[in-house]
């Protein structure tokens, strides 16, 4: 059928096992401070299939062997594709249910977007809009691991703006053909998914034309940013590399993801704090408190909690670098570790973020989070938030990777 909007069916592969729940994985940039997280994900797995060797975490990027990595991720992905592992289902749309660690139902649709319709240059006026600043550095790593995958395995979730529940809400009273349903591991709750036939995509792709016509902004990158972002230029050097050729049916042309009512009541927007390591904390806290005006009686409307170790503090910034206090700080952050070295990390949860803090040679940084109900408006308005503004929900509660899709 013809879509209305960027959002659209494809050939979905899903794993052709009956038990799935070593099958799906956290995304690969949860829990980069804790590789321990990813040690039992290890454990947990064994030798079993599961899309932990089709993914490469992003607490290995800086590993020696990356390279060995990624070149063993593309192997199992060619494996698992000979071995039959996977199973097809063609032009399809999954109504995904899922059961947060809270208990809180979150309700999304997997289906494909056009990367066609999708810009994530600051300014753009796409249908598909980042929402953060997109760091050119951290595309390299990813196309690296795209370049030879013959399958996409995404952990990108897309949000509407749709108060009236229209979109996603009226597939939870439809009779449809359920696909799993099974606990995700460590303490990721529940998750069902049900195969939308024809009807229903054809409802979804009217309401989501409806839609659109009283939003400006139809699409806002909720999580995967990056990897939306990576699927853009590995799509443009598709492109570059084939000129004449006719791509436009090409499977990299469009990415697989979620779409999720921003209104759904299971999210709930959370600041991504920071933390910031082989530093001196002394210098460091100096410096900031001169550009930013650093103060702990001066009232603005932008503070933060500094954590080094044994001392924590709520400070005001009285010289704002930008309109949010994550722009200051983030602005702050980034000149300084250029001209003076050390590494920094975006940590989900302020008992992790404390517990980092307090080793030697370390600040933490922990933020207010963000109104949701500010997003679309803040997005249309100023165009992508400083990288890292906020996340939605915990670290376990991200998307786990289970459908994919092939882009060769």
């Amino acid at each position: 059928m013809q879509f209305n909007t960027a959002f659209t069916s494809c050939d979905i592969l899903l794993p052709d096992i009956k038990d799935m729940s070593k099958w799906s994985v956290v995304a690969c940039d949860q829990f980069t401070g804790e590789p321990e997280y990813w040690d039992k994900t290890k454990e947990i797995v064994g030798g079993d299939v599961s899309t932990l060797n089709l993914i490469l975490p992003e607490v290995y990027l800086e590993d020696d062997d990356v390279d060995g990595k990624i070149a063993e991720v593309n192997k199992n992905i060619d494996k698992y594709l000979a071995d039959g592992v996977f199973k097809e289902l063609k032009n399809a749309m999954v109504y995904v249910r899922r059961t947060q660690s809270d208990g809180k139902l979150r309700e999304g649709i997997v289906g494909a977007v056009d990367l066609e319709k999708y810009d994530y240059r600051s300014g753009s006026k796409s249908q598909i809009r980042a929402t953060e600043a997109t760091v050119a550095e951290r595309i390299p790593p990813r196309l690296k691991i795209r370049r030879n995958a013959s399958v996409e395995l995404p952990h990108i979730m897309i949000l509407i703006d749709d108060p009236e529940k229209s979109v996603i809400e009226p597939l939870s009273t439809s009779d449809l053909e359920k696909l799993y349903d099974f606990e995700l591991m460590q303490g990721g709750g529940r998750i069902e998914g049900y195969l939308l036939g024809e009807d229903e995509i054809s409802r979804i792709d009217s309401a989501l034309c409806e839609l659109s016509k009283k939003c400006e902004m139809l699409y806002a990158m909720g999580d995967g940013n990056h990897s939306l972002a990576t699927a853009k230029e590995h799509y443009e050097k598709l492109k570059r590399d084939n000129p004449g050729a006719d791509l436009s049916n090409h499977p990299a042309r469009y990415a697989l993801c979620e779409i999720v009512n921003l209104h759904s009541p299971a999210l709930e927007f959370e600041a991504i704090h920071r933390i910031v390591t082989d530093v001196d904390c002394d210098k460091l806290i100096a410096d900031m408190t001169k550009v930013l005006g650093l103060s702990d009686s001066a009232e603005s409307e932008q503070r933060i909690r500094v954590i080094t170790p044994g001392a924590e503090k709520e400070l005001y910034i009285t010289r704002p670098l930008s309109k949010l206090a994550v722009g200051s700080l983030q602005a702050f952050l980034d000149k300084y570790l250029k001209e003076n070295g050390g590494k920094i990390d975006y940590i989900h949860g302020d008992g992790v973020l404390r517990s980092l803090a307090s080793k030697e040679n370390s600040v933490g940084f922990i933020l207010e989070p963000m109104k949701k109900s500010e997003l679309f408006a803040a997005v249309i308005s100023d165009g992508a938030l400083p990288r890292k503004t906020f996340s939605m929900g915990h670290a376990q509660d991200k998307r786990y990777y289970l459908e994919a899709k092939k882009i060769v």
